[in-house]
């Protein structure tokens, strides 16, 4: 039965046809992201003008043809079982099976007048596979998802009302068109409406023409799909619509299908067995941004790897699928084999990928050999090891401890060799997709986990190295890390500069080292203030970056040339110190 045989029928003004209304009347179509409502308790404006409640299950059912609103008592209570039943003897509770009249239901609801409470169907969500979960505190709702391709939110819906006097909250269940026309499909079943509606409407002069000189128009076609029921009642007109409308075919959705795309460097649409037939190579370019989406979601795993010189980033599901060989070519581009990315996993994750792919004429005009985002992050991890073994060798020198890598920087030499940056989720967010397009608030936020990457550094051991230089302490006791860095940078130079070891650390020590400025250690002061510049006007980024020397017209299509820039300038102010100790250590081993 189609949208307008239903208004046809139902022969109401427009006027009196509420959004609320209309959609109870009109079919649901084949948008696989429509979420058709299949359960609901609705109130509002309970005394009020603008009255309107509504009570709604859906059924499964045969033909639309053969409802009849006089088969399906459940208008009238709006749940698939009201009360419970009593049961007098042992046994008496055999052959008892919940049910709309006979038909199958969607959402399983229980009322009896004061307490209501709601969850998915059994049959349903073991049928699909779906997986529950609670959430809201106090106003809890139910999450059923689909955790095996994922598909989040499935179907969802309150958990449980209560009404004395008035309801205590509405309630509304909602349920993924894809998933319901498919388990429609499998029953053979239509999805259809069971409903009570009443309004407060306006009394219009055709309304008034129905009602008459009795205040009451009655329409209750026999065996037919509805009851109308409009009166004057306390100085209002009271519209009330008892009905069935088969709203759901069971017809599919069009799902995305990896079958009949079109690659370049590939004649003719690629499915499955096609790709799995490539024998030679045949390479394929994408956006890094295909990687966002994983990157984004804590479901996925994104973890980088480096194998055999280089970078690959393979998103992974929870053991169920995973891509393969995504290697990291250039600045923002992904290189991966077709036959790869056609192994198992969902289609509609081949279809992302293809939607990121970039065509081979810009592939030609970029170069392949550009350092891209993780390799930057790599090469800053090193500098900060490097830096952690210098430090952690001084600190031991020195007789103030024994510190390692791990204890400085929170990261260990030796666990990166055994399980490179899985440990450290801290590297895999600092080495996330960062588009030359990339907004300025991003570009800050990078920043600010750089800064934050090396302040694991704790401030007790750089002072007590610090301390061991001759300086009066009271000088620089509320100093934080990065002054004292400097200021170690300063000791530093003084005992490279004249061919010194650790034993004269203290010796001919002067008071500027405390106060000079270092200039190989501006990039972290200016880093430091960008941590905090989304606090700031935009003019302050932009002054902050050409204090750094970076060229801020290269920032009018987005700050990814700036974030770079940013990542070299601190990588060679942290090889700067590590060489400086080094060059301590040589002399005074």
């Amino acid at each position: 039965m189609s949208a307008i045989n239903y208004f046809h029928e139902l022969n109401l003004p427009d006027s009196c046809i509420s959004p609320k209304l209309r959609a109870l009347l009109t079919p649901v179509g084949l948008d696989p992201f429509e979420r058709p409502e299949v359960t609901a308790r609705y109130e509002h404006d309970q005394y009020g003008p603008d009255y309107e409640y509504v009570h709604l299950v859906m059924a499964l059912t045969d033909e639309a043809d053969t409802l009849s609103v006089a088969n399906f008592g459940e208008v009238s209570d709006g749940v698939v079982s009201f009360s419970t039943p009593t049961v007098d003897d042992c046994g008496g509770l055999a052959g008892y099976s919940p049910s709309v009249s006979g038909h199958e239901y969607v959402v399983a609801s229980h009322g009896n007048g004061s307490f209501y409470s709601y969850h998915l169907a059994e049959k349903l969500w073991m049928v699909l596979g779906l997986s529950p979960r609670c959430v809201g505190g106090d106003d809890q709702r139910l999450i059923y998802d689909d955790l095996s391709l994922p598909e989040f939110g499935v179907a969802e819906g309150e958990i449980s009302s209560s009404y004395y006097y008035q309801a205590s909250r509405n309630v509304s269940w909602r349920m993924s068109n894809e998933y319901l026309r498919k388990y429609l499909w499998m029953q053979g079943k239509y999805g259809t409406r069971v409903f009570f509606y009443e309004a407060n409407i306006q009394e219009t002069q055709e309304i008034s023409e129905l009602l008459g000189d009795d205040g009451h128009y009655l329409a209750k076609p026999e065996d037919g799909w509805y009851e109308l029921d409009i009166r004057r009642i306390n100085g209002k007109t009271l519209l009330q619509l008892w009905a069935v409308v088969c709203a759901v075919t069971p017809e599919l959705c069009a799902i995305q299908s990896a079958a009949g795309l079109s690659w370049p460097g590939i004649a003719g649409a690629v499915d499955h067995q096609r790709a799995n037939a490539l024998v030679e190579p045949t390479p394929i370019f994408l956006d890094d941004r295909f990687l966002e989406r994983y990157e984004q979601n804590s479901f996925y795993q994104t973890t980088p790897f480096q194998t055999h010189g280089n970078w690959t980033c393979n998103p992974s599901y929870s053991g169920q699928w995973s891509f393969t060989d995504c290697r990291r070519v250039g600045r923002n581009l992904i290189q991966v084999r077709l036959r790869e990315l056609y192994k198992p996993k969902p289609d509609r994750e081949i279809v992302w990928a293809h939607t990121h792919v970039v065509p081979q004429k810009i592939v030609d005009q970029t170069d392949l050999h550009e350092e891209h985002i993780v390799a930057k992050v790599q090469r800053l991890l090193e500098a900060l090891l490097d830096l952690a073994d210098g430090l952690a060798w001084l600190t031991t020198d020195l007789g103030l401890g024994a510190p390692t890598s791990e204890d400085l920087i929170g990261v260990s030499r030796e666990q990166l060799q055994a399980e490179h940056w899985l440990p450290y989720p801290k590297l895999s967010r600092l080495a996330q997709v960062a588009p030359l397009s990339m907004s300025e608030q991003q570009f800050l936020s990078r920043c600010k986990e750089i800064h934050e990457l090396w302040q694991k550094i704790p401030n007790g051991i750089l002072r007590r190295i610090v301390d061991e230089g001759g300086h009066d302490p009271r000088s620089y006791k509320t100093f934080g890390s990065l002054k004292l860095l400097q200021i170690l940078a300063n000791i530093l130079e003084r005992l490279n500069s004249n061919q010194e070891t650790t034993a004269n650390l203290s010796g001919g020590h002067q008071d500027s080292e405390i106060t000079d400025r270092n200039a190989n250690l501006a990039p972290l002061f200016l880093t430091a203030d960008l941590r905090n510049a989304d606090a700031h006007t935009g003019g302050s980024v932009s002054e902050t970056l050409t204090r750094l020397g970076f060229d801020m017209s290269q920032t009018n299509s987005g700050y990814g040339t700036a974030l770079d820039f940013v990542f070299d300038q601190n990588i060679t102010a942290f090889i700067y110190i590590a060489d400086e100790i080094k060059a301590l250590q040589a002399r005074s081993l």
